[in-house]
């Protein structure tokens, strides 16, 4: 593999990983994939079969841990998705900021009607948030980790 496309390689990757939006995940494996048929060595396929398998636990543990929070707080799904519905037109309507304050600001508006107190939907907010940070953190992790070996192996071989 010519330095170059090493490079290119290693951009997609940090894409997947910096880039919030895309699937990070499936690019970051798409970027090892890349690398591991350039390369053709039994390192370069170690590497791919391990990040297949951190990302497929990554998947299952992005989707496991929030849930259990946002059961346990009480969150209903259709507030999840109209708040998701608040960041998208806040987006639009302010840009950079405004997904996060639709979503934020329209969660807690949804969670304010149904539970009727400030203290009730600002702590139903709060642990709604703590859930979702959870599964971005996770994913992060496993897409760093990922690249973390690909470059150890780049290195190395």
């Amino acid at each position: 593999m010519s330095v170059w496309q090493l490079v290119a390689a290693g951009l997609v990757m940090l894409l997947g990983v910096l880039v919030p939006g895309i699937p990070g995940p499936l690019i970051v494996w798409a970027g090892v994939m890349w690398w591991t048929l350039s390369e053709k060595s039994a390192l370069a396929w170690v590497v791919l079969m391990a990040a297949t398998a951190v990302l497929l636990l990554n998947q299952v543990l992005k989707w496991l841990l929030p849930v259990r929070s946002l059961r346990a707080a009480g969150a209903p799904y259709r507030a999840l998705f109209l708040a998701g519905v608040a960041g998208i037109v806040g987006f639009f309507v302010i840009p950079v900021i405004g997904g996060l304050l639709g979503s934020v600001g329209g969660l807690y508006l949804l969670e304010r009607i149904r539970l009727g107190s400030h203290g009730d939907a600002w702590a139903s907010t709060r642990t709604a948030l703590r859930a979702i940070g959870l599964s971005v953190l996770v994913e992060l992790f496993a897409c760093l980790l990922v690249v973390g070996a690909w470059t150890g192996a780049v290195v190395a071989g």
